[in-house]
């Protein structure tokens, strides 16, 4: 089995702790510059699809922002930039920041059932476990999962009253714990399992897709788990059920993932943006309890990207990814709302950026 791969991202938490070289703070001075600009280009009826990236002046801040996007994605899996002008800007405007980012890194992927290409990550009620449930309409404590694109931008507005820590585990060293503690488990994890789509898949698709928890490509180790959307898979009558070896191999990882050697918690804190590589990062969050009053309860903006830069996935992927192969547009949740509009924006920036379109 996988034993030969690139190893950059199997780090255990002290690693993270001692080195900072995976974090990077933004002065003031170019966050103003930036707020600047935001509020100068912002316009409440504008559609996210009809800004230009040209529109935008990050010049301040670009920098960073492209070399932790990079960092998260051929490094440890995860870089932190620290500084956003989050007291100089509104709700929206911040969310319009953030997709002025996104433009500048790769094609932004739709998320979900309304196709959306950037949410909000707020509870709204939602039941995180039922067949439709997301966790990010949730206050839930989350299991670890992978999102369904390459990056993943996760930016603080606001923070919880109370609890809603960030947790990551690098599923390389998750894999080589597997690996070594429990190679007939580890072999069990390279075979297909069922993820339900949650009923967000476009009309013409299955309501599953199939996947291993880990594969590999060009020398490259690629995971991928949601325990919820297993779940949900399974109470699909046309799916097999789980064997009692594949529930084993199940909660042997998430023990792994939940140990203190390879648990890394942190909290977010307003104008913080988290970038996660999601082919070697698992992520979750504590449960939270939020402010009563509207304008402090907990809000992230999320955005999920396609860089120029990707590499090419393994084959097994090809279900979900529709394409494996490296800096192409892949990835995302097309939801019931992916119309001509959507295809049109990630043509043109494609093109901007060299990138096909699968």
């Amino acid at each position: 089995m996988f034993k030969d791969f690139d190893t950059s991202a199997a780090w255990n938490p002290d690693q993270l702790r001692e080195k900072k070289d995976w974090i990077f703070e933004i002065n003031s001075v170019a966050g103003s510059h930036v707020a600047e600009n935001i509020k100068n280009v912002f316009h409440p009826n504008k559609h996210f699809f009809d800004y230009d990236r040209e529109e935008f002046d990050l010049d301040p801040i670009l920098e960073k922002i492209l070399i932790a996007s990079r960092k998260a994605y051929f490094g440890y899996g995860i870089s932190l930039v620290r500084g956003l002008p989050r007291n100089l800007l509104n709700e929206k405007e911040f969310k319009l920041l953030i997709w002025a980012i996104g433009l500048h890194i790769g094609v932004a992927r739709p998320q979900g059932l309304v196709s959306q290409y950037i949410s909000e990550v707020r509870a709204t009620g939602m039941d995180y476990r039922s067949t439709s449930g997301r966790g990010y309409n949730s206050s839930a404590k989350l299991d670890f999962h992978t999102d369904g694109c390459d990056i993943v931008g996760l930016a603080c507005y606001n923070k919880a009253m109370q609890g809603g820590q960030s947790l990551i585990a690098s599923s390389v060293t998750a894999w080589q714990k597997l690996l070594f503690e429990r190679p007939d488990l580890a072999e069990v994890a390279t075979e297909n399992f069922y993820f339900s789509h949650n009923e967000e898949q476009m009309p013409c698709e299955s309501p599953v897709y199939v996947q291993p928890l880990f594969d590999i490509a060009d020398g490259f180790l690629f995971g991928k788990w949601n325990w919820n959307r297993v779940r949900t898979a399974q109470k699909l009558e046309s799916i097999p059920k789980l064997t009692p070896i594949q529930i084993e191999c199940i909660n042997y990882l998430e023990k792994i993932l939940r140990r203190p050697n390879v648990l890394f918690s942190t909290w977010f804190e307003p104008g913080d943006l988290q970038f996660i590589n999601n082919h070697v990062i698992l992520h979750s969050r504590t449960s939270f309890k939020d402010f009563d009053e509207q304008y402090r309860k907990r809000l992230l903006i999320r955005i999920w990207i396609a860089p120029p830069y990707s590499l090419r996935l393994p084959d097994s992927w090809k279900d979900f990814w529709r394409t494996t192969k490296p800096g192409t547009v892949r990835g995302g949740i097309y939801g019931h709302k992916y119309t001509e509009r959507c295809k049109k924006f990630e043509k043109n920036l494609a093109t901007k950026l060299g990138m096909q379109i699968k």
